[in-house]
């Protein structure tokens, strides 16, 4: 079978200021290429504040645009979007849940055929699947990014003896095994990611890429050697960082006490 025909692509849209959305238009033929539909999350401060823009994705059938309440945190805005799709889209459908700006960027740049390549060769067989970031496309990020995100890393691997990344940027699962584990997702926050991992590392495949290179420079339009100085140098980016790794790592401690018992 086709894998675009039995595939969707699950992004949050989290754009008050309009950055990403202009970038989502400009990858529309392409993403249409990969994906039989996109399933895209609007919340209300993006929906008041860039309305056009939501009206052209509602206007194209091949988006399906959930409007979220207020005030949820981040955490139930991705659950709730997961669960849409998971229940609007047949059981062995392949969700690619990932984000706007890793995509814009990847898809707009040399990485294009690459990414396209690896997004259409995913089957059912490799799923569920994290796309890793390679030795490469972590050289790319601020050190503080990798030292940071590569501890939660280190430690997944040391308790489950395989490389998984809790703080993934590109997840692939069938609609149906999604619908039957997030009900036993538990937390609000970004801890979410981490307990998706875990709900599904027994059988969970990866593969590295390098298109998961650092999307920052390209999407802000700003010189790479430059920003990624700037950010090493962040109090505030590193303090970013460690409040979702941290509680993360905690999770993933408690996890595997829990087994121990």
């Amino acid at each position: 079978m086709n894998a675009h025909l039995s595939s969707a692509i699950v992004m949050p849209m989290h754009d008050p200021t309009g950055l990403y959305f202009p970038h989502l238009i400009a990858i529309m033929p392409l993403l249409k290429q990969c994906f039989a539909r996109a399933l895209i999350s609007i919340p209300p401060g993006t929906r008041q504040q860039q309305a056009a823009w939501v009206e052209c994705c509602r206007a194209d059938d091949f988006f399906q645009v959930l409007d979220l309440d207020a005030g949820l945190a981040v955490g139930d805005e991705f659950v709730q979007l997961y669960a849409h799709a998971a229940a609007t889209c047949a059981p062995e459908t392949l969700l690619h849940l990932c984000f706007i700006d890793r995509v814009a960027f990847a898809l707009q740049s040399d990485y294009r055929a690459r990414f396209m390549a690896d997004l259409q060769a995913v089957t059912t067989a490799d799923a569920p699947l994290i796309f890793l970031r390679s030795a490469a496309a972590w050289a790319t990020h601020p050190r503080n990014y990798a030292a940071i995100e590569g501890m939660l890393i280190a430690v997944t691997e040391g308790y489950f003896r395989k490389t998984l990344d809790p703080a993934w940027c590109h997840l692939v699962a069938p609609a149906g095994q999604l619908q039957a584990i997030l009900p036993q997702v538990q937390h609000h926050d970004l801890r979410i990611c981490t307990e998706l991992v875990l709900l599904l590392q027994a059988t969970i495949q990866t593969k590295e890429v390098d298109w998961l290179a650092w999307e920052d420079p390209f999407l802000l339009g700003r010189d790479a050697a430059q920003l990624r100085l700037e950010r090493e140098q962040s109090v505030a980016e590193t303090q970013k960082r460690l409040g979702y790794v941290l509680p993360m790592l905690q999770l993933i401690h408690e996890s595997r006490a829990a087994t121990q018992r």
